[in-house]
């Protein structure tokens, strides 16, 4: 499946936030953005089609989604009643590999994305290797009892990383079982900050 292999750094520093901790660590060092003036470069001002467009992509980046699956993200949350921002980015933190991530099983969205697609998550006992499937209140989504036998997961337990690990409050991780419960939906704060949702919204309404 399709997904964003480029330079997250030169990412970060023109969007002005980190869309991985990689791309944190390179803006930090860099706080800048990218380009043959550096530091020096003068900033323009930004329109409001801009910083609705910025918001855009950080979003995008951020979740490791492509613009077609995103805009159809978009849609879907936007036939929804309610507040379209917010349950937009419920949606997304709903995203199986966001989910694994979320449980720490991944120490990254793009590893999570890999764990699913070469199939060592199921949803509910069944083998789910959809990364953008939704996951439900109630659903119980856990490492293949096949795949814990592996090097990477046999290391996660033994290491006792997942003990530490503190899962979001709408997910209940069960360390020992390599395995989480959607306990409830997403609240706008469990997602990630930095994200005006009102902007994306604004964007895709012009």
């Amino acid at each position: 499946m399709a997904r964003y292999t480029g330079p997250v750094g030169k990412v970060s520093r023109r969007l002005g936030i980190g869309i991985t901790e990689k791309g944190q660590r390179i803006l930090a060092k860099r706080p800048f953005p990218p380009g043959q003036h550096g530091p020096a470069a003068k900033r323009r001002q930004v329109s409001d089609y801009g910083l609705q467009l910025q918001e855009k992509q950080k979003a995008k980046y951020m979740y490791g989604v492509l613009e077609r699956q995103f805009r159809r993200t978009f849609e879907q949350a936007a036939r929804r009643s309610g507040v379209t921002g917010e349950y937009l980015l419920s949606l997304l933190e709903r995203r199986l590999d966001n989910v694994v991530y979320r449980l720490g099983f991944a120490t990254t969205r793009a590893q999570a994305r890999q764990l699913v697609n070469h199939g060592h998550i199921v949803v509910d006992g069944r083998k789910t290797n959809i990364p953008s499937f939704t996951v439900k209140v109630g659903q119980v989504i856990a490492v293949r009892p096949e795949s814990r036998r592996r090097t990477y997961f046999k290391n996660l337990v033994d290491s006792g990383a997942l003990n530490k690990h503190r899962a979001p409050d709408w997910l209940r991780l069960d360390p020992a079982n390599l395995s989480g419960t959607v306990v409830a939906l997403p609240r706008r704060e469990d997602a990630e900050a930095g994200i005006n949702e009102q902007l994306i919204v604004e964007f895709y309404s012009r």
